[in-house]
């Protein structure tokens, strides 16, 4: 089962020249170009924010950090859609946040760009203004392993919340999440998505994963991105979001037969599944 959005660490291999003394395109490839092609949509995601902010606030939620933002794709987009909303975007890994400064803010318009606000830092560690929305999306919390660093990331989450704010990150699972896989998909520009399940490890309920990307020339790039995360479920999730301090969770499911998630309490297990799960603060 391929997540729809996975998280941004990489090491990169492909194959220099073709058998006839070309580059590759594999080699004049951008990676984070094909993530952003492969698996990001902002838009999307930014409306199901509002949506479930309106319908638990009763207003628009104006003010968003997004944490472990990499190229920070998605604070960006938030903060060009409206004009009165800010955003910032946390990242302990110069590289993405470098590119996404150059690739991804540098190309807006100069009162975009004055309305985010991009942070080297340990999202353990950061504190900046207080927010109406923190997110930690591309399932990058997973790299917390033990209870307690997620506990300790979910109260940073709380803290950095003004006094109604929430709390967004995203969830998979499934009877297929934790069976060693590959996967993979076409991609607008010429290259394919592969998606891999490596390695499931049932007594510490971690995987490892990789993105690679191929291209009709026969060459790829291996290990773009490589995941070790633990499989947290969505029970312990949501008491984790307990302890740290929110006094409510909600849990939206992504259907097979609708457009949109819904709030949920009841499903039945599937190959493999999408959630978000919300922190009320």
């Amino acid at each position: 089962m391929s997540p729809k959005r996975p998280s941004k660490r990489a090491r990169t291999r492909s194959t220099a020249r073709t058998a006839k003394g070309r580059p590759t395109l594999a080699s004049r490839a951008d990676r984070y170009v094909l993530y952003q092609r492969a698996v990001q949509d902002p838009e999307p995601e930014i409306a199901f924010i509002q949506r479930v902010f309106k319908r638990t606030r009763g207003r628009a939620a104006q003010s968003f950090r997004e944490d472990f933002c990499a190229t920070a794709h998605l604070a960006t987009a938030w903060a060009k859609g409206h004009r009165a909303r800010t955003a910032i975007g946390v990242d302990i890994d110069p590289e993405p946040l470098a590119w996404g400064r150059a690739n991804v803010l540098a190309p807006e318009p100069e009162q975009v760009q004055a309305r985010v606000t991009l942070a080297r830092a340990n999202v353990l560690e950061y504190a900046g203004p207080k927010v109406d929305v923190v997110g930690a999306f591309n399932f990058s919390y997973l790299i917390f392993k033990k209870r307690q660093e997620l506990v300790a990331y979910f109260r940073k989450a709380y803290e950095a919340l003004d006094r109604d704010g929430l709390f967004f990150c995203d969830l998979f699972g499934g009877t297929e999440a934790i069976v060693p896989s590959v996967e993979s998909r076409r991609c607008k520009g010429g290259f394919t998505y592969v998606w891999e399940h490596a390695r499931y490890n049932p007594i510490a309920n971690e995987i490892l994963c990789h993105i690679h990307f191929r291209f009709r020339d026969g060459s790829e790039i291996r290990e773009a991105f490589t995941y070790d995360w633990r499989l947290w479920t969505i029970p312990e999730i949501r008491e984790c979001l307990l302890e740290a301090g929110f006094r409510d969770t909600q849990v939206w499911w992504d259907p097979t037969d609708e457009d949109e998630y819904r709030l949920s309490e009841s499903e039945e297990n599937q190959p493999g599944w999408l959630v978000y799960i919300v922190g009320v603060k």
